[in-house]
């Protein structure tokens, strides 16, 4: 059950942090916890088992994203329509407004099959104001949504989602799936500077929602997969730049004890493993696997194999998202990813997001033109 008091007698630290939960607050957590769980639409996701979903075409729209690139041509390639979308150009004249960039990531990926279309919502980016600014400009319509995914708790992935809601109310599909990869994804996380937020699990099901946990690979809207848990098969030893805390705080944010591993429940912030974190696949017919990695805290290669295991697919077309090869990775590391990348041999790597200029400076410089640059309001179309 997803819903359990956190275990305060284990959590001495935590009494501190929240004060009232664990010093005399039991009552509230527990009448929370009921609250919820009598609300609530949580469930483990359908697994992925046999045939992978196959699309006739997929698109995938760059909704939040660190840069906006103006006056690029769209272009035409192998597999890949490259569409560029820069808002308006024209000074004081309406709409008024411009794509805007900001330190996150939102994607819109659709899809079709078979004459049926599906929508899928990808992270949220790290604030509402450009995710609503963005989406109107791209006219990209929530009601149309037929499930959402968060790749991991990171505020740059979801700190647009609660005002997303709010401004959504009545228009999303009810029941909506919305995936997430563990329990983890909802711990309290600071940063070097300091707090870096909780993901909101009431606002989820208070949205009408339903929660779905994808620890496994697990199929979304029909036409994607979800990795699961993204082992470390590779040499890669990705970065930790956030500590995690669990227990739920006297606001009801955090993640619950009873659903986490007991050796992580030790009453203070410790290492952020990113063992929630997943990517979201699609099989495009005749070109291969597209992979939208999101963030890659558990490594891009690792993230990419895992979605060829979890397929049993060797065939990838295009890789898309934050990368997260960044400084203090060195070029030796970074050109130890290029050659797992000419071993795994996508068509394409559209970089974005936490992918770091060095890594795009160097790919590029081996790998030519499959190396393209994510920006705001790019849609990148692939197959028929």
């Amino acid at each position: 059950m997803l819903f359990n008091a956190c275990n305060c007698g284990a959590l001495p630290s935590l009494a501190a942090h929240v004060g009232p939960l664990c010093a005399g607050g039991a009552g509230f957590v527990s009448a929370m916890v009921a609250a919820l769980a009598a609300n609530s639409r949580t469930a483990p996701a359908k697994t992925l088992r046999g045939n992978v979903p196959v699309v006739d075409k997929l698109s995938v729209r760059i909704v939040t994203d660190n840069i906006v690139m103006q006056f690029i041509a769209n272009e035409k390639r192998d597999g890949l329509t490259i569409e560029r979308k820069s808002g308006n150009t024209f000074p004081d004249k309406p709409p008024g407004r411009i794509l805007n960039g900001e330190w996150g990531l939102a994607m819109h990926a659709q899809s079709f099959a078979g004459g049926v279309e599906r929508n899928v919502m990808i992270d949220f980016g790290y604030t509402p104001e450009v995710l609503l600014n963005n989406i109107g400009i791209l006219n990209v319509d929530p009601s149309t949504f037929d499930a959402l995914v968060l790749s991991h708790g990171h505020y740059d992935h979801f700190g647009g989602m609660v005002g997303f809601l709010n401004a959504t109310k009545g228009k999303l599909k009810a029941r909506m799936p919305f995936y997430v990869g563990g329990e983890d994804c909802f711990c309290i996380r600071r940063n070097p500077g300091g707090q870096f937020g909780a993901l909101d699990r009431k606002a989820i099901l208070d949205a009408d929602l339903t929660l779905m946990l994808a620890s496994e690979p697990a199929i979304v809207a029909d036409h994607a997969f979800t990795t699961g848990r993204i082992g470390q098969t590779s040499f890669e030893t990705p970065l930790q730049p956030t500590t995690e805390l669990i227990g739920v705080d006297a606001n009801g944010f955090g993640c619950f004890a009873d659903d986490m591993p007991p050796e992580k429940n030790t009453g203070n912030y410790i290492p952020d493993d990113f063992d929630h974190e997943i990517a979201t696949t699609y099989m495009v017919k005749d070109h291969g696997l597209v992979v939208l990695t999101s963030c890659s805290h558990r490594g891009v290669i690792n993230t990419v194999r895992q979605a060829m295991a979890s397929s049993g697919i060797d065939k990838v077309h295009a890789v898309i998202g934050g990368f997260h090869v960044v400084p203090p990775l060195g070029d030796d590391y970074i050109n130890k990813i290029i050659d797992e990348f000419r071993a795994i041999d996508p068509k394409y790597l559209i970089v974005g997001h936490c992918t770091g200029d060095r890594f795009y400076d160097l790919a590029r410089a081996a790998l030519g033109d499959k190396v393209i640059h994510s920006a705001v309001g790019t849609r990148l179309v692939f197959g028929a």
